[in-house]
């Protein structure tokens, strides 16, 4: 009944009715059913990109009236509440998404200080972000954060006991715009300078754990806290050595904490199905309330803690060391230092190492001979290893040609029963010839525990080599080498006198259960997450290479230290005709299409994401004259299979209609909203007519002069939408050499372009910037005029104008199973 009541659409009834619901609460814990009326609420305003009225005005005056309530409610407590609305203006270089500029003016960030009323000097800082990508309601990303700290905000001010520190509640409007807000904030409010460490709330899914896959850098004492405070951890060191890679297309705040605050935080993030993340689908309705409930639990503990820890105070004393850390099954966490983890690994290292040498030194000839089948049979895995990658690549590639890319999408298993089976049909195959063919006289028990050792060599030595490169992850071989060397050294009489009897395998199975439980459940995170971004990689990464690799090197790990069961029975054909049909049956099945990528299905959507901008082209040249001018509705597919599904709906959208980079014009001539035209290079222009929005782009030049140091210092001003993108080439020759953007030094040349992400709030100013270039000493004849191509592309995101006649029209022939995501935009190229 209570979750039929608050689904229902907002009227005064539900309200009070929901009101009464929640009175029960005890005051100071945390009440996820009034967190989903702040979630409902907010997302019922639709997508708010930076400068909308959806972001600027309705979503700040809820939030604001939200804490104002908490303010008057708290007044006679123990704490002081203190609401700060910051309108900053500045700008910055990051090297994301292969490196770019950004400037954002007077974009908006709600910043809510709670303390005691004598005050505090250390800060907590909790970040959430309320703004959204254009035509998606972000509930999970990241308004049910927002929700979530609204009513954290509201139980630590209604604490009977006062905090020893400060808390500021960060809500900041533009993250989406990458990352500004949290700039903003972090190097400009006066507050700022008390933080001593964060928590940054965010998603790459919908719903679900919200998983610690960041900390530090360094400061120990932080995961300490989380594991000791969260009342549902879930953390893994492994995640947070990946994400940090750069493997995964995606940032957060937690950067611009970390890399402009100099402080130290925690990431958390919902991952699961991340098919929904940033489209139309991700809604409140699909974000259970045991989520909100579990995340406001772990949020409040950990605030909580940290706000009456000593260690705040003083965190520099305690900030040097890493931490392993990872949960088994999401029930506790384990976390250690990272030096006592490198003694550990050390240790484990060498007994197993003491193990192999034991053997190596048997007397005779039985210790050179151990080692001569130790080598070979080490030889054998490999090979078995190489060979099968390979083989599962070469069906991957089959897939690929057949035009059936992505056929797991909307049915991963059948990806594991494709791929899955050809990998573990063909280790087994080439280690049973290798039993048959290579060691056809030697006793089966002998081969089995052969290859065990092997299995326990190759783990061995990932441990050391990890542990050597200082990553955290290195627990993970740890395990399984541990693990199953321990049982191997309890069940070594049983297996020595009845090789692999039912007792035996009983008795393995169990001593290897927790590092496996352990790995299938890290092997289930990486699936989690990168099964949907595939469906947002872009054009160029081929998804076959890249989930056929997961499979087999699962697999691969899986099967280590079952290998040696394979010399140790009788038989392997039962097996590998099981394998074989299931193989067979199965690519016969994905070659027939049976599998469609997609799927428009409310309850489990799997959309295909398309961008569609509906735009106007205009090219001038060095006299300033028009050159050529264009428009039309420019499509680019985020996924491999381009607009192969499409086309059968939409006949206009065909390779004919593909676009071709022109080198001499910035960004290829076209209006690329992020720099990632390097993910997806095939995009495609059909002829529309112009559009002509209400508030078009004012650009123009204001100075043209040259320095005294031989350098050209062209000065220019820009009005338009909340949102510009602005490219710079320099031409053959020529070079920048400082700008009015970041710190004053051009940087992240893209092959010879710059690329600066402009963002607006409300009641901007005319933006004006600036830039020194220093001619070419000898100018190409076969270039373009002049010595720099300047081009502005502006986007509408919402409003009258992000819409057309032709664009709508457009939209409505898309099939249920595709999210087209849509604006209108314009791109004007100058040359000087």
């Amino acid at each position: 009944m209570l979750l039929r009541i608050i689904t229902e659409p907002r009227t005064a009834a539900r309200i009070t009715a929901t009101t009464q619901l929640v009175i029960g609460k005890p005051t100071g814990e945390f009440n996820a059913v009034r967190a989903r009326q702040h979630l409902e609420q907010i997302t019922s305003a639709g997508p708010r990109p930076v400068g909308s009225q959806e972001n600027e005005v309705l979503t700040v005056g809820y939030l604001l009236k939200q804490i104002e309530d908490i303010q008057v409610e708290t007044a006679a407590g123990p704490h002081q509440l203190t609401i700060d609305i910051q309108r900053p203006t500045g700008t910055f270089s990051i090297d994301f998404l292969g490196g770019f500029t950004s400037f954002y003016d007077h974009i908006t960030n709600i910043a809510v200080r709670l303390e005691p009323k004598g005050g505090a000097q250390h800060l907590m800082l909790a970040n959430c972000h309320f703004d959204t990508v254009a035509n998606s309601p972000g509930a999970s990303d990241d308004a049910v954060s927002c929700a979530v700290m609204l009513e954290v905000l509201h139980s630590l001010a209604n604490q009977s006991t006062p905090l020893n520190h400060g808390v500021i509640f960060l809500f900041n409007g533009a993250e989406e715009n990458v990352l500004q807000a949290s700039h903003g904030f972090i190097t400009q409010h006066p507050w700022a300078k008390q933080v001593r460490a964060f928590i940054n709330l965010e998603a790459a899914g919908v719903g679900g754990k919200e998983v610690v896959f960041q900390t530090g850098p360094e400061n120990p004492w932080l995961v300490q806290a989380y594991v000791h405070a969260a009342k549902h951890p879930f953390a893994s060191v492994v995640g947070q050595e990946v994400f940090q890679s750069g493997v995964i297309p995606s940032d957060t705040d937690f950067r611009i904490f970390r890399d402009f605050g100099n402080i130290p935080g925690i990431d958390l993030a919902f991952i699961e199905n991340g098919f929904i993340y940033h489209t139309k689908y991700d809604t409140a309705n699909r974000i259970l309330t045991d989520s909100i409930q579990r995340a406001g639990d772990n949020i409040l503990a950990v605030l909580k803690y940290l706000a009456m820890s000593e260690k705040l105070a003083d965190s520099s004393e305690y900030r040097h060391g890493n931490m392993v850390f990872f949960d088994l099954l999401g029930v506790i966490v384990v976390a250690y230092p990272a030096r006592v983890g490198t003694i550990l690994n050390y240790m484990v290292a060498t007994a197993t190492f003491l193990y192999l040498a034991k053997k190596a030194s048997m007397p005779g000839h039985g210790g050179g001979r151990y080692v001569r089948d130790l080598a070979c049979a080490t030889g054998v895995a490999l090979l078995s290893w190489f060979v099968t990658l390979l083989s599962v690549l070469i069906v991957a590639l089959l897939v690929t040609l057949l035009g059936r890319s992505m056929f797991w999408y909307n049915h991963f298993y059948a990806s594991v029963c494709l791929y899955g089976a050809a990998a573990t049909g063909k280790m087994i195959l080439i280690h049973t010839l290798a039993k048959n063919l290579y060691y056809g006289g030697v006793r089966l028990v002998e081969l089995g525990d052969l290859y065990f050792d092997v299995s326990l060599l190759l783990w061995c030595c990932s441990l050391v080599w990890l542990t050597q490169h200082g990553l955290c992850s290195a627990y993970v071989p740890m395990l399984m080498v541990a693990f199953p060397l321990a049982t191997r050294l309890l069940l070594a009489k049983e297996f020595k006198h009845r090789g692999a009897s039912a007792k035996y395998c009983v008795l393995y199975l169990l001593g290897l259960a927790l590092p496996y439980v352990h790995f299938m459940f890290l092997i289930w995170v990486v699936f989690e997450i990168f099964t949907p971004i595939m469906g947002r990689s872009g054009t160029e990464i081929p998804p076959e290479v890249v989930l056929a690799s997961l499979v087999t090197l699962a697999t691969i790990f899986l099967s280590s230290f079952f290998l040696h069961f394979i010399y140790l029975v009788r038989s392997t054909k039962r097996i590998m005709a099981g394998l074989g049909f299931v193989f067979t049956i199965m690519f016969l099945l994905v070659s027939c299409g049976l599998f469609f990528p997609y799927s428009g299905d409310l309850d489990s959507p799997r959309p295909k994401r398309v961008f569609l901008q509906h735009t106007t082209r205009t090219f001038h040249n060095l006299q300033g004259q028009v050159e050529s001018r264009d428009s039309g509705l420019w499509i680019n597919s985020f996924d491999y299979t381009g607009i192969q599904h499409i086309t059968p709906h939409i006949p206009e959208i065909n390779e004919t209609v593909r676009t071709r980079c022109r080198e001499d014009r910035p960004f290829c001539g076209y209006p690329w909203f992020l720099p990632v035209k390097f993910l997806s290079r095939k995009n495609w222009y059909i002829p529309a007519p112009e559009v002509s929005p209400s508030s078009p782009v004012e650009f123009s030049l204001l100075s043209k002069e040259e320095t005294s140091w031989g350098t050209i210092k062209m000065t220019f001003s820009a009005k338009g939408p909340s949102h510009m993108s602005l490219y710079l080439m320099p031409h053959r020759g020529a070079s920048l050499s400082t700008w009015s953007f970041g710190d004053g030094t051009p940087r992240f040349d893209l092959s010879g372009e710059y690329f600066v992400f402009y963002s607006h709030g409300l009641d901007a100013p005319t933006w004006i910037f600036w830039f020194e270039i220093q001619p070419p000493a000898d100018p190409d004849p076969s270039g373009p005029e002049g010595i720099i191509s300047v081009a502005i592309s502006s986007h509408y995101f919402f409003g009258k104008d992000r819409r057309t006649a032709q664009l709508e029209e457009m939209l409505h022939r898309f099939p249920t199973w595709a999210f087209p995501s849509s604006w209108v935009s314009t791109y004007d190229m100058y040359r000087y």
